[in-house]
């Protein structure tokens, strides 16, 4: 192997770790899954109407999920064509199905056959018709043509992943800076919700409240991160002219930017927001890409090539390397560092306003411990605590590694105590490959 091969390993060395948890999880979680999408929707329907005649007498039962309505949605509209009135659709719970099979009977109807998903063909109300129901005949049961399939290679899960991790992820660019200068950010949770908590009390207060149109939000959201940016100016600035360590600043500016948020929320959650807030956090605009998704991805195409291709970068990387030898030759040191951590409070805002999105509130209580999964995230994905090494791209990685250990160990039905274990294991397994490379 090459140095260009022997760097890249070192850099991005928990790649294959990603790739062999995904091929993992993938074996693991295996299992027969009955897709409730367009195309299984019009299977279904072919297999309905091949089985009986042309005014066959249908009845659609799904619960009241998302993704099972939709699936009604599109197999009614299959099997509907010049056949609208022997297609009926129930949504809900079994109660909800006896009543309506109780209406076709009372009206005197017949039924020829039920469409149903897994889950709601295994209700008894389904299975009791005929003698619940003797007027209703016998009608069949159909539901969806089973295939194997891993769940967590599910599409939804994939982006339950991502949506999942894109707020640790955003906040760990802003931390990856600043550990490379060689220091440390234990605010960026509690500055999270102190974002999250300006920006719907703006909303609230001054910019309408749940009428509160899209620029409103825009500005509270802006102040909002504009805010934690400023704190972390003023966290830099105590760093670099008092030469305070980065490790008892940071924990001051925690305790105060959680105390600030919960005296400008009274200790209490906001939502008086619009519905449309919510677009950010959950939305998708592009290719049934969640917005959140979109925002950290181009974040990290912008912080890869300021990392690697900017004059702020080497500098970053120079102050941690060696600050008195960066100085030496040139470097200003103190603006750099003051850099990395009005960068780390920006994003810790921007963060917190996602969280916010997401959640459709503002709470002092948001946010509690993402310092710790931050700076797992940075660390995991090779970034040195002892600064001067580490890659934008690389904390990705690490965030994806955290994200796809926990939602495998959720597949798995592992406990959030177990849960912790591993992870702080996976942490500290990821600082003593860091040690033992050094060496």
């Amino acid at each position: 192997m090459g140095p260009l091969g022997h760097r890249l390993l070192a850099d991005y060395r928990m790649v294959p770790v990603l790739v062999v948890l995904v091929g993992a999880l993938s074996i693991l979680t295996i299992a027969d899954q009955a897709p409730l999408d367009d195309a299984a929707a019009r299977r279904l329907a072919a297999t309905i109407r091949a089985a009986g005649p042309t005014d066959q007498r249908i009845l659609v039962v799904v619960r009241s999920q998302p993704e099972e309505q939709a699936f009604a949605k599109a197999l009614a509209r299959e099997l509907s064509p010049g056949n609208e009135d022997r297609v009926e659709v129930v949504r809900g719970d079994p109660a909800t199905a006896r009543e309506a099979l109780g209406r076709l009977a009372a009206a005197g109807g017949r039924l020829d056959a039920v469409a149903a998903t897994p889950t709601t063909a295994g209700w008894l109300v389904l299975a009791d018709i005929p003698a619940a129901f003797p007027t209703l005949g016998s009608p069949r049961v159909f539901v969806p043509t089973a295939r194997r399939w891993p769940n967590f290679l599910r599409g939804d899960n994939l982006v339950n992943v991502a949506n999942q991790i894109a707020v640790i992820a955003i906040m760990a660019i802003g931390m990856t800076a600043v550990i490379i200068t060689g220091g440390i950010d234990l605010s960026v949770g509690s500055l999270a919700a102190l974002s999250s908590v300006v920006a719907t009390r703006l909303i609230r207060d001054h910019l309408g409240g749940v009428d509160a149109s899209a620029g409103g939000m825009v500005l509270a959201c802006a102040a909002a991160i504009v805010a934690c940016g400023l704190v972390g100016w003023g966290t830099g600035a105590v760093i670099t002219f008092f030469q305070v360590p980065p490790f008892i600043v940071t924990l001051a500016t925690m305790l105060v930017a959680g105390g600030l948020a919960s005296i400008l929320s009274g200790g209490e959650s906001i939502h008086q927001v619009p519905e449309s807030f919510v677009r950010l956090g959950r939305g998708a605009d592009v290719a049934g890409i969640p917005n959140a998704v979109l925002l950290t991805v181009l974040l990290y195409v912008a912080a890869h090539v300021v990392l690697s291709r900017t004059r702020l970068g080497r500098h970053l990387y120079a102050v941690g390397g060696n600050a008195e030898a960066a100085r030496l030759a040139g470097v200003p040191v103190r603006r750099v560092v003051r850099a990395a951590y009005v960068a780390s409070g920006l994003l810790a805002g921007l963060g917190g306003v996602v969280l916010a999105s997401q959640l459709r509130s503002g709470s002092p209580t948001y946010g509690a411990m993402y310092e710790l999964y931050v700076i797992a995230a940075v660390v995991v994905g090779g970034t040195s605590l002892g600064g001067g090494e580490g890659r934008v791209i690389g904390t990705l990685v690490g965030a994806l590694v955290i994200a796809v250990i926990q939602n495998g160990m959720n597949l798995a039905g592992i406990e959030s105590y177990t849960q912790k274990i591993v992870l702080g294991l996976v942490i500290l397994a990821a600082v003593l490959l860091d040690r033992l490379r050094r060496r």
